[in-house]
């Protein structure tokens, strides 16, 4: 079944996407929050022209699968699947590291837009279902990454991950995930410049947050 997703970004989303810079490719916007001269960004184009050179039925899907290509900041994860926004959003940190490579940052638009075309059927991100889902979109990946060469250590790395997935299907649990978020919170604040005392601040206010959930 095809649906039309509720598409509804928040306030602060809208306002950090006015505030980005990017550009449009083959209909698709891929933009960045970080400053000039958008290094991130030009990562993000090449590996969305590996993917255009090597498998045109994913880059198909990806084109119309997903609005959005976002280079952003993410307490816990690489990459994540924003529905309101349609978007696949990278962690701006894990696209310039010196130990990523673009059949990485490939490969993880092939898995983002996976998720979007689950959303589109109408498959919901459930927590009862999450291994599943992140099964299906890690079997893409693989499936990409076989069209391109000197690829088999990054299958091989997926592998292990789909194999260590199916014995922490919780890790996908509302609750683990907020602990994540949490638990990255600090380094991304640092990453920003903000201040030690800053840091301690947040940092108390998420445990109060989480004495009073617990009551």
């Amino acid at each position: 079944m095809v649906r039309k997703p509720d598409r509804k970004p928040s306030r602060v989303e809208r306002i950090e996407l006015w505030l980005s810079r990017g550009r449009e490719i083959d209909g698709l916007w891929v933009g960045t929050r970080e400053a000039e001269p958008h290094p991130a960004l030009r990562r993000v184009e090449e590996a969305l022209r590996l993917i255009k050179d090597h498998d045109a039925l994913h880059y198909s899907r990806v084109i119309r699968n997903l609005e959005r290509v976002w280079v952003y900041l993410l307490p816990s994860a690489l990459a994540h699947y924003n529905s309101s926004l349609n978007a696949c959003v990278f962690d701006e940190r894990f696209v310039l590291a010196e130990t990523t490579t673009l059949q990485m940052i490939a490969s993880t638009i092939i898995h983002e837009a996976t998720h979007a075309r689950l959303d589109v059927w109408g498959i919901d991100y459930d927590e009862t279902i999450r291994y599943r889902i992140e099964a299906i979109c890690l079997r893409r990946e693989l499936n990409f990454l076989s069209k391109l060469p000197d690829s088999e250590h990054l299958q091989e790395e997926i592998v292990r991950t789909l194999e260590w997935y199916a014995t922490k299907q919780d890790y996908f649990s509302d609750l683990n995930n907020q602990e994540r978020d949490d638990q990255g919170a600090p380094e991304t604040f640092r990453y920003l410049g903000a201040p030690d005392w800053f840091v301690r601040c947040a940092m108390w206010l998420i445990r109060r947050r989480h004495a009073r959930a617990s009551r």
